[in-house]
């Protein structure tokens, strides 16, 4: 067993990382063997949402963990490659060397942006980093767009535009500005698991297109 690894990686803080990487680990401990670690210390979103989850979901199919720099992570990952089937790695923004380990250890880089200029305009310093690790190491990377209003034409001419700025292919599943994302990352869950049709719906569309770029 190889462990698929997904790095959420985004030098703007607050763009959601935090919260597409739980979403991530706790739908795929569902189905499988997963592996969470929040290097974005000492802030730890990931890892406290992570220490309530095992409270009110445990489960021997998911496991969370620390790296308080990138060679701690590049260890840890080490560690864990052949015990678990996805490793999925919350890096923190603007630190240089840790978004480089998570992009040389991925096999998939997800970039969540917020359909807003100024976030479009963050991400582009991500773009360099990024060609750089792709000239080393073959890696997918992928814009995952969050609170995403679908039905404004805003939204849609913003996405279409920045995908061609910054030269990244977008995932056709995007996730809406719902309430739901925000609960669930305070309560250990997912949004899959409140009451919220629509934010499941989006969920399962981003696990399945993953699962599909990862084969």
């Amino acid at each position: 067993m190889t462990a698929k690894i997904i790095g959420l990686v985004q030098v703007k803080g607050g763009a959601g990382r935090s919260t597409v990487a739980t979403n991530l680990a706790g739908m795929l401990s569902l189905i499988a063997k997963v592996a969470l670690i929040d290097s974005d210390m000492p802030q730890g979103t990931s890892a406290s949402w992570a220490a309530l989850r095992q409270q009110v979901k445990p489960s021997e199919r998911f496991i969370a963990d620390t790296a308080k720099n990138y060679r701690e992570l590049v260890a840890k990952v080490d560690q864990l490659r052949g015990k678990v089937d996805y490793i999925i790695l919350d890096s923190p923004p603007r630190i240089a060397e840790m978004t480089r380990a998570v992009l040389m250890l991925a096999d998939l880089c997800l970039v969540p942006v917020g359909a807003s200029a100024a976030e479009v305009w963050a991400t582009s310093d991500l773009v360099t980093m990024i060609e750089e690790a792709q000239k080393e190491k073959k890696v997918e990377v992928r814009l995952l767009w969050t609170r995403f209003r679908a039905y404004t034409r805003l939204a849609q001419e913003l996405a279409e535009e920045s995908e061609k700025a910054l030269k990244l292919t977008a995932l056709n599943t995007t996730l809406g500005y719902r309430v739901a994302y925000a609960e669930a990352l305070g309560q250990g869950l997912t949004a899959a698991e409140l009451h919220d049709s629509n934010a499941k719906q989006e969920l399962v569309s981003l696990i399945m297109e993953i699962k599909r770029i990862l084969k």
